[in-house]
C-alpha cells in the first residue's frame, strides 16, 4: 500500500479546493522547520542546546537555549518564501513583518516555537504550535493589530510533538490529521486521518498543585471528579499531567480526556496562564475539528476577540461532554452569585 506523505496530502487538499498553492507551500515550509527543530531537540546534551539562554521573553519568563534556537529556525525558514506578510511569536514582544528584500504573501503566521521547554532538560516531550491567519486586505505593512482576529478566522493550525517519534498534527479546517516523521526519508507520512476525540471521558489533566488558588466553581468541579463513583458524577476519574501542553493535548486527541488550565488567584491580574493566540486558538481549532470542544469555562475560545498579541485565557479543552460539564459548574456558580 502506498503511503500518503504530507506533500501528497496537501496537494490533494489543493485539488479539492480546500487550500490554495500558497497555503500548501507555507505549511510545507513550517513542517520543514519543525523537522530541523526535531533534530536539534533530539541531540539534547550532545548538541549543547540544553540549559538557560540567559535571556527572557515578553512574559518575563527565562528562555531556554532551544526556545531561542527554535524561534530563529521558524523565522529564517519563513522569511523568504513569499507566502507570509508577517510572523508573530510567543518569544517576541511584537510581530515581525517579512523583510523588504523578500516578496510578501497574504498570510500571517503565529507560533509558540517550543512549548513545554521547561521540560527539555529532563527529556520530556515538547513541541511547536502554529496558527495561520489571512492578512487583512489593504494592509501593506501588517503590525500587531493585523493579528487580532478571533480563532474562527484561522485557516490552518497545528503542532509538532517531539517525542519517541516526531508527529505533526494539522487541520486546514476539514478534520484533524496526524503525520509521523520518517527519519530515514525525512518526510512526514499520514498515520491517522480524521482524528476523533471520544465525547465522554474519565480522564483529566490539570496541575493540582494550584488547587488552593482556584475559584469556587473549579474547586467544586474537581472535588466531584476526585469523589469518583461515590460522588456526584457517579464514575471514577484518572488524572494525567505532563506539564507540556502539546504532550497533554496530544494524549487527549489520541484517546480522549479534558485538559484544564484555569484562572487562579496566584496571578490575579492575569486572565489565565496560556496564550490565546499561540496556544488556545490553534489547539482549540484542532480539538474542535476532532469532535471535541474548547472553552474558557464561560465562552467558546474560538469566538473570543483578541485585544492584544500576548493575551492570556483560561483553557478547558477535550472531550465534548466533559468540557460541557466543566462549563456547567461555572455557569451555575455565576448564576448564583449574579
Amino acid at each position: 500500500m502506498s503511503r500518503t506523505s504530507l506533500t501528497r496530502f496537501l496537494i490533494q487538499e489543493q485539488h479539492a479546493g480546500r487550500i490554495n498553492a500558497d497555503l500548501r507551500q507555507l505549511i510545507a515550509v513550517v513542517a520543514r522547520a519543525c523537522t530541523s527543530i526535531s533534530i536539534a531537540v533530539s541531540k539534547g546534551a550532545l548538541g549543547g542546546v540544553l540549559g538557560e539562554a540567559g535571556t527572557g521573553n515578553v512574559q518575563g519568563e527565562a528562555q531556554k537555549k532551544l526556545d531561542v534556537i527554535s524561534n530563529e529556525i521558524l523565522l529564517e525558514a519563513n522569511a523568504w518564501g513569499g507566502h507570509l506578510a508577517a510572523c508573530a511569536s510567543e518569544e517576541m514582544d511584537h510581530s515581525q513583518p517579512v523583510p523588504d528584500i523578500y516578496p510578501r504573501g497574504d498570510f500571517l503566521l503565529l507560533f509558540d516555537p517550543l512549548d513545554g521547554s521547561s521540560n527539555i532538560d529532563v527529556n520530556v516531550s515538547v513541541g511547536t504550535i502554529f496558527s495561520v491567519l489571512r492578512c487583512p486586505t489593504n494592509v501593506e505593512l501588517p503590525g500587531d493589530e493585523a493579528f487580532l482576529q478571533p480563532g474562527t478566522k484561522q485557516i490552518a493550525a497545528g503542532y509538532c510533538i517531539y517525542g519517541p517519534s516526531t508527529q505533526l498534527v494539522l487541520s486546514v479546517g476539514h478534520g484533524t490529521h496526524a503525520f509521523t516523521l520518517d527519519r530515514e526519508t525525512g518526510e512526514f507520512v499520514l498515520t491517522t486521518e480524521n482524528m476523533q476525540i471520544p465525547a465522554a471521558t474519565q480522564e483529566f489533566a490539570i496541575n493540582m498543585s494550584n488547587q488552593r488558588h482556584w475559584e469556587a466553581p473549579m474547586q467544586g468541579y474537581v472535588q466531584d471528579l476526585l469523589a469518583g463513583k461515590e460522588g456526584a458524577r457517579g464514575k471514577n476519574f484518572n488524572m494525567r499531567w505532563i506539564a507540556s501542553m502539546v504532550a497533554d493535548v496530544h494524549r487527549i486527541l489520541t484517546r480522549g480526556g479534558i485538559f484544564i488550565y484555569p484562572w487562579d488567584k496566584k496571578e490575579p491580574d492575569k486572565a489565565g496562564k496560556l496564550r490565546l493566540m499561540y496556544e488556545a486558538n490553534p489547539m482549540g481549532l484542532l480539538v474542535e475539528q476532532a469532535g471535541g470542544a474548547a472553552s474558557t469555562g464561560r465562552e467558546r475560545i474560538l469566538d473570543m476577540q483578541p485585544n492584544h498579541l500576548h493575551q492570556r485565557v483560561p483553557v478547558f479543552l477535550g472531550s465534548r461532554e466533559e468540557v460541557a460539564e466543566a462549563v456547567r459548574y461555572h455557569q451555575e456558580h455565576d448564576a448564583k452569585t449574579a
